[in-house]
């Protein structure tokens, strides 16, 4: 499938201990959020192309927690992990993430889903414990990655129309 569009995802730096990332989908916020949150959606996009996503768990409610897990090209496995703190349906997620093989970093994630004209502007804003974990996270090389992901979703999001 031909992609519509690649790197388009915008990283700031906000404060010592944020990163920042914007994204325009052009689909309706409600088929991003569905992407977003569904188990069997999520394995379509969330690897990016790096991998395989071989388990993505999600228990969608306040309390609830959620797991990823994906076999990197290299072989290797990559989990992810965290439990939801505040779930409005195609609006917003709050939710905590960690980074199986660095469990000290737990970051907080406040995602928002605005509609702007049928297309979706993805806001997220994760919070670190320190400068110094921030910072590993932007030097892990996470942008690539993340800009694929990105891509992968806007056309699972796409698909579903």
């Amino acid at each position: 499938m031909a992609m519509t569009s690649s790197g388009t995802a915008v990283v700031t730096l906000p404060t010592d201990t944020q990163i920042e990332i914007t994204r325009t989908f052009d689909a309706p916020r409600h088929l991003v959020y569905k992407a977003y949150t569904t188990p069997e959606l999520i394995k379509r996009w969330w690897g990016g192309d790096r991998g395989d996503v071989t388990l993505a768990e999600v228990d969608l409610r306040v309390g609830g927690k959620w797991r990823y897990v994906m076999t990197a090209n290299g072989g290797y496995e990559v989990g992810f992990h965290g439990v939801y703190r505040e779930i409005i349906p195609n609006e917003r997620l709050v939710f905590s993430e960690t980074f199986e093989g660095m469990p000290e970093g737990e970051a907080l994630n406040i995602v928002s889903f605005d509609d702007e004209n049928g297309h979706t502007l993805l806001k997220n804003v994760a919070e670190y414990p320190s400068t110094e974990i921030r910072d590993a996270v932007i030097n892990s090389g996470m942008e690539g990655g993340m800009q694929e992901s990105m891509d992968h979703l806007e056309q699972v999001a796409i698909s579903l129309r």
